[in-house]
Parts: C-alpha cells; structure tokens; sequence
C-alpha cells in the first residue's frame, strides 16, 4: 500500500508523522498520525492505537492529547487515525451525531452509509496491516484507547480482539451505545433497526455475551455534560462485577468531556498501557 507523507516533526527526539493513503476499506483517501518514539531507532516498539470520538479528525489528539513525552519516555508506538471516510460521494447529515465524522467504527449494512463506513475492517485489518508494514512497530504488543465514540470504538474493537491488544483503556466511553441517544441513533442508521445486530458494538453487552479482557482503565470526568445520557459508566461497571473483569474506574472531579481531560490524564493512560505491553 502506497502512503503519502503529509507533514514529519521532530519531538520529543522521535517523529510526528501525518499521513494518507487510499483506503480498501471504506473506497477513500484516510489520513492519519503516527507518533515513532526515539527508541525505534534501535528496533520494533509496542504500538498504542487512539480511536477518536465525534467530529474529530486524527488532528484532534494529534495537536492537543500531549502523549508525545510519554510515549518517547516509555518507547511506545502511538497511531491516530480518522473517524470516518470523507469526501465527495461519501454519505453525511447535517447533524454532528452521524455521517461524516460519526463513523461509530462499525461496518455499515445500510444505505446510503454502505458500502463506504466501514471503519470496523479499517481499524481491525486494513490499518494494522500497514503500519505494521511501513512503521517499526511489534504488533505482539498492541494497546488500543480512545476517547468518548473513541472510548467506544476502543472497548468494543479490544473486546473482540483480546488475543490482539494486550491492553484495553478508554476516556469517558459511550459504554453502552444500547442505552443511549448517540447510539441508538448510530446504530439503527448503520445496521438497521435489529438491536441483536447491535450487539456486536456494545461493550457492556459482549461482556453479556462471554468476551472478557485482563482488565479495563476508564477515566471519566464528574463535570462530563453527557456523563448521564449518554455514557453510563455504572452500566460498564455492573457488567464488568458480574463477569469478574477488573475495572479501574477513575472518576475525576470536576473534569469535563474535554481535551483538557484527556491531556490531563493521557500519560497515565500511556504508562498503563506500556506497563503491560512490555511485560
């Protein structure tokens, strides 16, 4: 797969990469960003994925999460992609909650969305398969996280693939899209109006369903104006208790659904992660 190389920085004595190539996946151009710390230099690092939430690019985290100095302190590996296929020809809506922007990482098997978001085989296959072949990076050891649709995108796609990522975390998650305004509406617009079809996108119901993980980091700020509506994160908790899955959530006072709450704990996140992808 060719990749073209959209902007390189020195930092933190690694790489900030931006960078687009022509997706299989979802029949458009995807940009994303590839964070190579400086201890690549001396061979393959751990690889730490960040899933995005709505109306985010991959620029988002890239200019405001401050993962750079974590990551280059712990060697790890941190790629950023899109929420969504885009341009012309590519389905949307007026509104910020679907379509461009919204990709919910799901496959889509409804119009006018197929055959286009298919942000599940992007981030599960396509993608991997080509960092893993331009990027130094050890794909035994693989992290996801990701922040609000991110977060869910995050917990679900680790989910799934337990024997993939070593390590599963999340910023203020849309824990159970089964429950929710956001999801519901995502959902039943992707995959049509058979909730058992759902299932397969919602964290809380694949643990239902026998998915398990070593164990979960959540943060979630107290001051989050969607905490009650739309992310719920008693929901991932009870269901986490009852399948024996250990759950560190942290619940911080006062802090909003912001990337000021994610840079605030974003190198917690990354040294968690790495404390398990190097052992």
């Amino acid at each position: 797969m060719t990749t073209e190389t959209l902007s390189e920085n020195k930092a933190f004595g690694g790489t900030q990469g931006v960078y687009r190539h022509a997706s299989r996946a979802t029949g458009t151009d995807m940009t994303f960003s590839v964070f190579v710390p400086p201890q690549a230099e001396h061979g393959p690092c751990p690889v730490l994925w960040y899933l995005s939430g709505l109306t985010c690019t991959h620029a988002n985290v890239t200019e405001k999460g401050e993962y750079r100095a974590a990551c280059a302190q712990h060697g790890i590996v941190f790629v950023a992609p899109d929420t969504s296929p885009r341009g012309e020809g590519v389905a949307d809506e007026d509104s910020y909650d679907m379509g461009q922007g919204a990709g919910f990482y799901v496959d889509a098997t409804q119009e006018p969305w197929t055959p286009h978001f298919m942000m599940r085989s992007y981030i599960e296959e396509e993608l991997p398969a080509l960092i893993a072949g331009q990027f130094p990076v050890d794909m035994a050891r693989q992290g996801i996280t990701g922040h609000s649709m991110g977060g869910h995108g995050a917990l679900t796609i680790g989910l799934r693939n337990s024997g993939t990522y070593r390590s599963i975390s999340a910023f203020a998650p849309i824990a159970s899209p089964l429950n929710c305004p956001w999801g519901e509406k995502a959902l039943s617009g992707y995959l049509g109006d058979d909730r058992a079809a759902w299932r397969d996108y919602d964290a809380c119901a694949l643990i239902e369903d026998g998915a398990r993980a070593p164990g979960l980091l959540v943060d979630q700020g107290t001051a989050d104006q969607f905490l009650e509506e739309q992310l719920k994160p008693e929901l991932l908790e009870a269901a986490c208790s009852k399948a024996d899955i250990p759950l560190t959530l942290n619940l911080r006072a006062g802090y909003d659904h912001s990337y000021y709450f994610i840079s605030s704990f974003m190198a917690d996140h990354v040294a968690w992660h790495a404390e398990r992808l190097k052992a």
